[in-house]
């Protein structure tokens, strides 16, 4: 194990931390989080497994800046900054995706008070329901009900009725 630790674990912190920050940075800037996401959770968990053992390789070098007092703040700032974006959670804001707060508001909305929203009619959006094969009792009904009826995910009928992205919004 220890020769191991000793060939490769630098080369691959330096490998998965190089994927890390890169899908890091397509997520901030928000390009292809679909294709980013679970790479930089699942690569970063395991980013950890060579951190510990690069860790344990140069525990010696590391424990120099323990001495010289230069890992202390370094790591206290590092805690500042990460308490500085959880303290609007702390405090009971709700923060996160705000599709995963906004999809169930609208699939429990109306077909009619959701039509305006998907740049559609209720009668048209009841129709395009139909047309897919799923029941449709009135313009009261909603996505999660005609969902339920059809055993199928409402939020996969929401997405399937978004209307094409305009392009001048």
């Amino acid at each position: 194990m220890k020769t191991f630790a000793y060939r490769f674990a630098t080369p691959v912190v330096t490998g998965l931390f190089l994927v890390s920050g890169i899908s890091g940075i397509a997520l901030f800037f928000h390009w292809k989080p679909g294709l980013f996401h679970s790479m930089h959770e699942w690569l970063s968990m395991l980013l950890l497994v060579p951190f510990a053992l690069h860790t344990w390789r140069n525990w010696n070098a590391l424990a120099g800046y323990f001495h010289r007092k230069a890992l202390m703040p370094a790591i206290a700032a590092s805690c500042l900054a990460a308490l500085a974006f959880a303290m609007p959670s702390l405090n009971g804001a709700q923060g996160g995706n705000p599709s995963a707060r906004t999809l169930p508001l609208l699939t429990h909305a109306s077909l009619a008070d959701l039509a305006p929203i998907l740049r559609t009619t209720p009668d048209e959006l009841a129709a395009s329901l139909r047309q897919r094969g799923l029941s449709v009792a009135s313009n009261a009904d909603t996505l999660d009900a005609v969902a339920a009826r059809a055993s199928t995910p409402a939020n996969q009928l929401l997405l399937a009725l978004l209307p094409p992205p305009n392009p001048r919004n």
